[in-house]
């Protein structure tokens, strides 16, 4: 209850006392932090791949889905920044008996990330920080929108992994990534974040694009030529994983998206 009530304040009065020590538990929002030019209050960090050079040296507090419990609270932290999925259910559920002061962040699109950053931002005392940083995102996305819009979007099918196939749904925010570039996601109608589907399903869905992680995942479409995306020849590698993570970098990263799925715009 504590936990949630700390919570809730901040989320309506945002950091009612400036934090001084800052725990991250996900590489998306220490990546905020870095951009909101605050990684000076960062006592600890969740691992998960490679840390920009601004977190070379703080402490970790574990790995994704193994938090140190102990390490994390020999750092005293007073502000917990949460993704959902980055902590276990145990774990997240001994959080909430910490009483820490926890921002808890899950945006499902993009407009949803920028006023996240914007009270993560308050949160950490640098609120201008956080509003110039938030109209810029705001500007850039609407100038894809304006860009890269058309009456009748492309079918995208977006591959997450290949074996068992795995895409996204329509509440990832990477389905919103696809709508500002003039696509639609068709398993847009799935509420998994990350559904499980068949092959015979995306077949069904035919898609005119596919996109993927790897060449190989993309050669193994060319096993259905019938499918609209293989005889047009639009089997698209996605080499940067900016979009996988929730920060102010992912819509540069949507920028190129927009530009692999139609570069004549």
């Amino acid at each position: 209850m504590r936990r949630w009530l700390a919570v809730l304040l901040l989320a309506i009065n945002g950091s009612a006392v400036a934090v001084e020590r800052v725990v991250s538990l996900a590489p998306s929002l220490s990546e905020i932090v870095v951009e909101l030019g605050s990684a000076d209050l960062l006592v600890g960090v969740l691992d998960a791949g490679e840390r920009p050079a601004e977190l070379k040296s703080i402490p970790s507090v574990g790995r994704y889905g193994q938090l140190d419990m102990e390490r994390l609270l020999s750092l005293k932290p007073d502000l917990l920044l949460l993704w959902p999925g980055s902590v276990g259910p145990a774990q997240r559920e001994q959080l909430s008996r910490l009483g820490i002061p926890t921002f808890i962040a899950e945006p499902h699109n993009l407009k949803q990330l920028t006023r996240q950053i914007e009270t993560i931002a308050r949160q950490l005392g640098r609120p201008e920080r956080g509003r110039t940083l938030a109209v810029d995102l705001r500007r850039q996305l609407d100038d894809l929108r304006q860009r890269y819009q058309r009456k009748d979007p492309l079918r995208v099918f977006y591959q997450v992994w290949d074996q068992p196939l795995y895409t996204v749904g329509g509440g990832q925010i990477i389905s919103d990534a696809l709508e500002v570039c003039g696509a639609h996601n068709v398993f847009a109608d799935m509420t998994l974040p990350a559904p499980q589907v068949s092959v015979e399903s995306v077949l069904s869905r035919n898609p005119q694009v596919i996109l993927a992680g790897s060449q190989a995942q993309l050669d193994a479409w060319k096993a259905w030529p019938q499918m609209t995306a293989v005889a047009q020849k639009q089997l698209l590698l996605v080499t940067d994983k900016g979009l996988e993570r929730p920060s102010g970098q992912m819509i540069a990263a949507t920028a190129k998206l927009c530009q692999l799925i139609a570069p004549q715009r």
